[in-house]
């Protein structure tokens, strides 16, 4: 009852004071001004106008910030009382629709109000933590145990992570096309994966063409490296935007969820149609890949940073590095959204892309160049899922639902460039100090853990110090050429 109320005085305002539509183009001319309460969006950005190049890169990050702190309301669209949060547009009884709901959602009114810590962006302490999974549910549930429990994960430096991911999978992608290609002139032929010094396994291809992936490690059997969720199982940012948006807010993207793919511009029945344009995704896109990089901040005692600087040499000797690797090159930082290889429903039209430096543009501390046109991405993962945890140590064992077909014991290496600015710890942000979430470390990590295990305190608190030195700046400012 209260739902259909809510829904009856959207459309009264609607009719008075109409949202723009999707994709219209931003004007000059003056609008007249709207007495009482409004939307928070007010016109749509157009994709055509950041591809054309209409907008520069500061107005279209401003623009995605904007959406990225906005507390939608339900004159944008928030809510989805005929919609399920499911990534696959479904839809559900209206009846079933509780509003907020912090377990089968939506539970944010905006992108920020998790994504807050230390700025805009980063991660969320534990009060932030999103359920996973229940969102499919219909009607709702009510009962955290049936959802996975995650702490909410920091932003920073996610357009580096996304570009490694993309050049990973080509890698990967041509040596299985290559295997392909040679078993055909021959005979079976196994080909081991490896990408930027980091193995997935092998694959054999066959002279009939077919491949065998049950060697596959690490990553799925399309090969497809998905460099983002806990579980490593979204590849892009637009993806994790297009996905969040509608299950922690309501808020339905045109590319998904619009007339071309379900035949509707109001696919949850909120009574506002296109609620959120390819453009208004691009720009989130954009602000999220652009986002300040983490940085080593050595303290400024020179105990502490010395220590830190013994704790980084200590890291890589005990094996920590293995995994969580110190670096990795990116041969080309230009980031360029749309991602091609991004799944039915999440926009991948390249024609429409709009390209920007990674190690020009941006909030800084920018991405650092390496040799000729690379970067040095200094992000402290392989982008690889492990199993982490076993009986003996199964504080990392926590989820019991499947997601993506990955199973409950694999995680994808965490980042730790941020290490110093993302307290609390662990998937559930239930651990609240490094040295906790580094002795919870079971299954592949068991020797590794077990190596720190035995260091002496003072060499212990060497590599703690070390990890607090990897943090998100302070301040920041955009970049300007």
């Amino acid at each position: 009852m209260r739902r259909t109320t809510a829904l009856l005085l959207v459309a009264t305002l609607l009719a008075v004071a109409p949202l723009s539509p999707a994709l219209a183009r931003r004007s000059s001319a003056k609008v007249a001004p709207v007495v009482g309460e409004t939307g928070v969006l007010g016109q749509h950005l157009s994709g055509d106008d950041i591809a054309a190049g209409r907008l520069s890169f500061a107005q279209i990050f401003q623009a995605g910030r904007k959406l990225f702190v906005a507390k939608f309301n339900v004159l944008d669209g928030q809510g989805r009382p005929a919609a399920t949060g499911n990534g696959v547009p479904t839809l559900r009884d209206p009846s079933h629709d509780q509003g907020f709901l912090r377990t089968s959602g939506p539970d944010a009114n905006s992108c920020a109000g998790c994504h807050n810590e230390p700025r805009a962006g980063g991660g969320g302490d534990f009060v932030a933590n999103v359920f996973v999974l229940a969102q499919v549910r219909d009607p709702v549930t009510f009962d955290v145990r049936e959802a996975d429990e995650r702490n909410t994960l920091g932003m920073f430096g996610s357009g580096a992570i996304e570009l490694l991911g993309r050049e990973m999978t080509d890698d990967l992608v041509a040596i299985r096309a290559a295997a392909i290609t040679a078993a055909a002139a021959a005979s079976d032929i196994t080909r081991t994966l490896v990408t930027k010094g980091v193995s997935f396994g092998r694959i054999t291809a066959r002279a009939d063409g077919s491949v065998n992936t049950s060697e596959v490690q690490g990553v799925d059997a399309d090969l497809i490296v998905k460099p983002f969720h806990q579980k490593g199982v979204v590849r892009s940012i637009r993806e994790f935007t297009v996905n969040a948006m509608n299950h922690h807010h309501g808020m339905q993207a045109v590319e998904r969820f619009g007339v071309e793919r379900t035949g509707t511009a109001d696919f949850d029945q909120d009574a506002v149609a296109d609620e959120l344009s390819i453009g208004d995704i691009t720009a989130t896109t954009i602000f999220q890949a652009a986002m300040a990089t983490p940085v080593q901040i050595l303290p400024k005692d020179p105990v502490r940073k010395k220590a830190a600087l013994r704790g980084g040499a200590l890291f890589e000797t005990i094996g920590c590095a293995s995994c969580h690797k110190p670096s990795l090159v990116l041969e080309n930082p230009e980031f360029c959204e749309p991602y091609a290889r991004n799944p039915p429903g999440t926009f991948n039209d390249t024609t429409k892309s709009y390209c920007f430096d990674l190690t020009r543009d941006g909030e800084t501390p920018l991405l650092g160049r390496g040799r000729g046109n690379t970067a040095v991405v200094r992000a402290y993962t392989d982008l690889k899922r492990h199993v982490i945890c076993d009986a003996e140590h199964p504080v990392y064992c926590n989820e019991t639902l499947v997601q993506g077909g990955v199973p409950t014991d694999q995680f994808l290496t965490r980042k730790l460039w941020d290490a110093g600015s993302s307290a609390p710890y662990g998937h559930r942000g239930d651990l609240t100090m490094l040295t906790e979430a580094v002795l919870a470390h079971g299954g592949e990590a068991d020797g590794i853990r077990a190596n720190f295990e035995t260091l002496a305190a003072g060499d212990q608190a060497a590599v703690i110090e070390f990890l607090e030195s990897l943090r998100v700046v302070d301040k920041t400012r955009l970049a300007k050429h």
